[in-house]
Order: structure tokens, then C-alpha cells, then sequence
């Protein structure tokens, strides 16, 4: 083709017909149609739960602070703070103790994480809780020999010590293999490095290994979180007056069942949601590493793409 045919192919003005940085993206219009019927349906949704007479809406917001109720939701969140502790700490050490060369630490770790994630943890507080029916006492003993002290297991096993027992164990056994997974992505070579320089595996696993792991464990964990506040219902069987316990004894009472059940979902559904966004922020936090090196990259790749 000669200049003088391509310059009467190219189209007035001059501009290349290859060139699209004045290109507009067409209009979605099927997007914009779903995004249309799903906000109509949720809206709809929406009026009709708002107006349905039979969600008792008036009790739901005259026992929504209920005292009753505000005291089985403190419950509820300490229950899930102490167990959470105790289960992040505990499943460290089983995570560890699993990972290690010795055979007879590793061997006990798997088979903690075996029997309590292999077991209902509904069935493992009602076991906890009814302790006494199989030892009346609980003592410490030389094996085989004579009683150093004992107490009566009811006086040690109440329903608070069955809850936080039987949520952190079953916790720790989860939390172990989340952090094992964390530790395990981690590349070898970073423990490799810090014994060269002399550092004792403690402090390389404190100071450098856990670090790079978080980006892994905090995931998950955020999830596990969320499902421990879930799991305290759990409690309301061994009569721990957590915050669905709490709501049961004001609906038998008073037998407005859907309005109190609506009650304990709110503040659940409000816990989860703060419990989220909290998540997104250690995220972000530690994902920071990750955006410095994309953006330190970015201007490399540019120049190699340059002609």
C-alpha cells in the first residue's frame, strides 16, 4: 500500500484507528439489568420481613438491652476472648511441638488435634460438665503411689470452667493446624539464614518466621473468631447464661419465641460484622510488605515493557 492510499484509508482528523486511548468501554447493560433486579428483590425482601407482624418488631426493640439480655452477651464475648487466648497459645505450642524432630512431642500433638477435631464440641462440653460422673475426684498423684491433694470435681468443674475448657481445647486443636499450615509457608530458608547468624530456633521463630507467617494465619483465624462467638451458643445446654440462654429465659417466659431468637441473631450478626472489619485492617496491616514490593517492582516492569 502506498502512503498516499493509507493516508486516504485513515480516517478524518488523522487519528490511528489502532490507537485507543480515546476508546470507551461499552455499556454493560446486562450488568447494570442484574445489578437493577437484585437490588429490587433485596428491597423487596427488605418491606417485607420490615412489615411482617408475626417478627414482633416492638419486643425485639423492647428487649434488645434488656439487662438480661446485655448480661448473656458480656458472657458470651468474654467466653470468647478467654478461649480464644487460651486456643491461639495452646495450638502455638501444639503447632510447634507437631513440626518438631522429637517423635514422642510430635506423636502427643497429633493425636490432641485428632481426638478434639474428630469429636462434636457439643459432645465434648456436655462431657466436660458431667466430669464427676466418671471421676468424683480430681487429684495429683505420684503414678502409683500416694495422693499429693485432690478436690471434688464439682467444686472445680462448674459450668464456667466447662465452657472455657471444652471451647479452648477445641480451639487449640483447630488453631494448631492453622498456624502449622502458616509456619509451613514460610520458605525454609529464612530458618536456614538466621541459625547462620546465630540466632537459637526460639528467637528465629519469634523474631522472623511468625512475622511472615501471619500474612498466612490471619485469615483463618479471623474466621475462627467468628465462629467461636457462634459456637457459645453452644453453652446455653450445660445452663451457662450466655446470650442465646439468656434470650430462652425471657421467651419462656414471656412465649414471644421469634421476637427474642431475632434479638440474640442482631447482636450476633452486629458482632460477626465489627469482628470483620477488624479482620480487613490486620489484613492490610500485614499485607504491607506485599504492596511495598509490587510497587517498588512496578516502575521495573514499565521499563522493560518500554521499547
Amino acid at each position: 500500500m502506498s502512503a498516499a492510499q493509507a493516508h486516504a484509508a485513515s480516517p478524518p482528523g488523522g487519528a490511528d484507528p489502532r490507537d485507543v486511548a480515546n476508546a470507551h468501554r461499552p455499556f454493560q447493560t446486562g450488568r447494570v439489568t442484574l445489578w437493577l433486579i437484585t437490588i429490587l428483590i433485596a428491597t423487596n425482601f427488605a418491606w417485607i420481613v420490615a412489615n411482617n407482624e408475626n417478627f414482633g418488631w416492638p419486643v425485639v426493640a423492647q428487649y434488645f438491652f434488656d439487662p438480661t439480655v446485655m448480661q448473656g452477651l458480656s458472657v458470651s464475648l468474654g467466653l470468647t476472648v478467654v478461649a480464644m487466648l487460651i486456643g491461639v497459645v495452646l495450638g502455638l505450642l501444639l503447632a510447634v511441638a507437631r513440626m518438631s524432630q522429637d517423635v514422642l512431642a510430635s506423636s502427643l500433638s497429633g493425636l490432641f488435634v485428632w481426638f478434639f477435631r474428630g469429636t462434636p464440641l457439643l459432645v465434648q462440653l456436655i462431657f466436660w460438665y458431667n466430669l464427676s460422673t466418671l471421676f468424683p475426684e480430681i487429684s495429683i498423684s505420684i503414678p502409683f503411689g500416694p495422693t499429693l491433694i485432690s478436690w471434688e470435681t464439682n467444686s472445680v468443674i462448674t459450668p464456667m470452667t466447662a465452657a472455657i475448657v471444652g471451647l479452648a481445647l477445641n480451639e487449640a486443636a483447630y488453631m494448631a493446624e492453622i498456624i502449622r499450615g502458616g509456619l509451613l509457608s514460610v520458605d525454609r530458608g529464612q530458618a536456614e539464614t538466621a541459625e547462620a547468624f546465630g540466632m537459637t530456633k526460639a528467637r528465629a521463630l519469634w523474631r522472623i518466621i511468625i512475622p511472615q507467617a501471619m500474612r498466612s494465619i490471619v485469615p483463618p483465624t479471623g474466621n475462627q473468631l467468628i465462629s467461636m462467638i457462634k459456637a457459645t451458643s453452644l453453652v446455653s445446654v450445660i445452663a451457662m447464661a450466655d446470650l442465646l440462654y439468656s434470650v430462652q429465659s425471657i421467651y419462656n417466659r414471656t412465649f414471644e419465641i421469634v421476637p427474642m431468637l431475632m434479638v440474640a441473631v442482631i447482636w450476633y450478626l452486629l458482632i460477626t460484622s465489627v469482628l470483620n472489619i477488624g479482620q480487613g485492617y490486620i489484613e492490610r496491616y500485614y499485607g504491607r510488605g506485599d504492596r511495598r514490593t509490587a510497587t517498588a517492582q512496578a516502575p521495573a516492569v514499565q521499563q522493560e515493557a518500554t521499547p
